[in-house]
């Protein structure tokens, strides 16, 4: 199973573009390697504040995007995981050694899998969906 953990910053600092301490890197990089001897990681970084970025709200079949800063505290995300994991007890019990502080959070969602969409899928919406997993696969 696939999962990913959203970061979300407890405090404005980040939004403000400040950078993490070094010894908190460290301490990240430490936890990302016990991640990577669990054969774990899929992918994992950092995002920029919400000033340089935007969304895009889909409404009447319009698009309409929307430059940051976001003001939500609540809505920040601060960098992810996509993590490979037996079960969502797994990641939940790496996640509570994280080394987080006061306020910070991780939301735990798991990745749908195509198996999931079965019953939906037509066998050509299948072949192409296997088709572009393969391209986006990494070269062994």
């Amino acid at each position: 199973m696939r999962f990913m953990v959203l970061v979300k910053p407890g405090n404005r600092d980040y939004e403000n573009g400040a950078l993490p301490k070094a010894d908190d890197l460290q301490e990240m990089g430490r936890f990302n390697d016990e991640l990577m001897k669990a054969g774990m990681i899929i992918a994992l970084d950092g995002l920029q504040p919400t000033s340089k970025g935007s969304r895009i709200r889909y409404q009447g079949g319009k698009p309409t995007v929307v430059d940051g800063p976001f003001t939500e505290t609540k809505e920040l995300i601060g960098g992810f995981w996509i993590l490979s994991a037996k079960s969502k007890d797994e990641v939940v019990a790496y996640m509570q050694r994280a080394p987080f502080h006061d306020g910070d959070e991780v939301e735990i969602r798991q990745i749908f899998e195509l198996e999931d969409f079965e019953p939906a899928l037509t066998p050509e919406t299948k072949e192409s969906w296997v088709r572009r997993r393969e391209q986006l696969a990494p070269n062994d």
